[in-house]
């Protein structure tokens, strides 16, 4: 896809205001230059929107489902209503559950202490940790990395295929990689999941910020995704879908909130106590909740929903084949892709530049020209392993990461962006890696605690 091909108008600006826009930062060589946020993929910056909603509910804050004055009543009526706003967000059927968590990661935690026994869960090695890692007191299948969307059907197909048909299953997989940025056939591995009795739990981080996800069109059993991914601050999540793994297992955590009742037993009966637990939501949200993070998940979603979809992605596909674009200009860089270059993708780039280790790329890059970007494994260290082949970075260099014995360092750069992104940003961007790798960092670098840093003082 050719810049050319999107509109003209849809390059103009940012569609939505995030905070920072137009904060600068010192560079290395003298100066100042507004920063250039492009790791989305990590946090997104927080909407202008949902910054100035919070800031206006912030003096009404008060205690959730436990008071009787007005600011309880009001924050109560907020969170419940919030609740109500991200299940119309998700496209959630009837008798589904949202609950709000801390992240991505912990609502994929809280399933896994779900899943009934005996539960088999089949997960691709593609995964961020967030979702490869929670399933440990599960009899896991981790399936190969596939290189086309087709074959992740197949691949699953095959797998459910021998599974035992009379237990419990679940299959998860995420909407996006937050390594590649392509999107996966979620709505086939839905159908192939269903087919062999199985349910299946959608890793939306990447996916919600860029897209619409809807529970009901992509027939999901829950969806879960992090409100730093979807520019809300304040460290909330979401697990979202069916209610009958939840309603039956025990509370996440224990606590006020998650009981209905709670009452002492005789002493000559044992003594203890005897609880009964909501069959709610509030059954898995123990504990004062984070009613500010989950009213900013919520003006998120207001706020994406009213800009559009449509000219979000419209826009994001601008911003991506100028990346890419500008990418394929210089030889040494190589993009990584599971899918390859067809394949549909949200605005998550990963590359490595021959002759470089990329710690030492991505510090040149924030140093000297004010952009940051990613490096490392990406908390998916299987499918970037997989992704370089074997193939290490320049051994010695500037922050090059610790290999175990008999291995090689190996680590990516990854640069993302969404709809707080001006073009400046990704224009500097293209320019910085071009002039990078034609002329050279224009400091001296050094590791400093594992990292690479500037050298005071020392220009090359």
């Amino acid at each position: 896809m050719s810049v050319s091909a999107v509109a003209v108008d849809a390059s103009v600006c940012a569609p939505l205001a995030v905070l920072g826009r137009d904060v600068t930062v010192p560079l290395v060589t003298g100066g100042e230059v507004t920063y250039a946020a492009l790791d989305y993929a990590a946090s997104a910056p927080a909407l202008q929107r949902v910054w100035d909603d919070v800031a206006a509910y912030a003096p009404y804050y008060g205690s959730v489902h436990r008071g009787a004055g007005y600011l309880s009543q009001l924050s109560t009526d907020l969170f419940e209503n919030s609740r109500t706003t991200v299940a119309d967000f998700l496209g959630c059927r009837e008798g589904d559950q949202v609950v709000f968590t801390r992240s991505t990661t912990d609502s994929l935690n809280l399933l896994a202490a779900a899943l009934p026994a005996g539960c088999e869960v089949f997960v691709f090695e593609t995964e961020h940790h967030a979702s490869l890692l929670p399933w440990r007191n599960a009899r896991v299948t981790y399936l190969d990395a596939p290189r086309t969307p087709d074959e992740a059907v197949h691949t699953l197909e095959r797998a459910l295929a021998d599974r035992d048909p009379y237990g419990p299953a679940l299959v998860c997989v995420t909407g996006a990689s937050n390594v590649t940025g392509e999107i996966w056939p979620v709505r086939e591995l839905a159908a192939a999941a269903h087919a062999h009795g199985a349910r299946i739990v959608l890793d939306a981080a990447q996916l919600a910020p860029h897209h619409p996800v809807s529970i009901d069109e992509l027939d999901v059993d829950w969806v879960a995704f992090s409100g730093h991914k979807l520019y809300a601050p304040f460290g909330s999540g979401v697990l979202a879908g069916r209610s009958d793994w939840l309603r039956a297992a025990e509370p996440y955590l224990a606590g006020g909130g998650a009981s209905r009742k709670v009452a002492r037993r005789p002493k000559e009966a044992g003594g203890g106590v005897d609880v009964e637990w909501h069959d709610s939501a509030a059954r898995h949200e123990a504990g004062s909740p984070n009613v500010i993070g989950v009213y900013s998940i919520a003006s998120a979603c207001k706020a994406l929903t009213e800009a559009g979809f449509d000219e979000l992605v419209a826009r994001e596909q601008y911003l991506i084949a100028k990346v890419r674009e500008g990418l394929a200009e210089v030889p040494q860089v190589r993009v990584l892709s599971l899918f390859g270059d067809d394949a549909p993708r949200v605005g998550v780039i990963s590359f490595v530049v021959d002759g470089w280790n990329s710690s030492h790329f991505a510090a040149a890059l924030s140093a000297e020209y004010g952009i940051g970007v990613r490096d490392g494994l990406f908390c998916a260290h299987p499918l970037v392993r997989t992704l370089l082949g074997g193939e290490p970075d320049e051994p010695g260099e500037c922050g090059a990461p610790e290999a175990a014995p008999g291995e090689k360092s190996l680590n990516a750069i990854r640069v993302s962006f969404g709809a707080g992104t001006p073009d400046e940003h990704v224009e500097r961007f293209v320019r910085a890696v071009k002039e990078l790798v034609a002329d050279g960092a224009r400091w001296n670098y050094r590791t400093e605690d594992g990292r690479c840093v500037p050298d005071t003082g020392a220009a090359a």
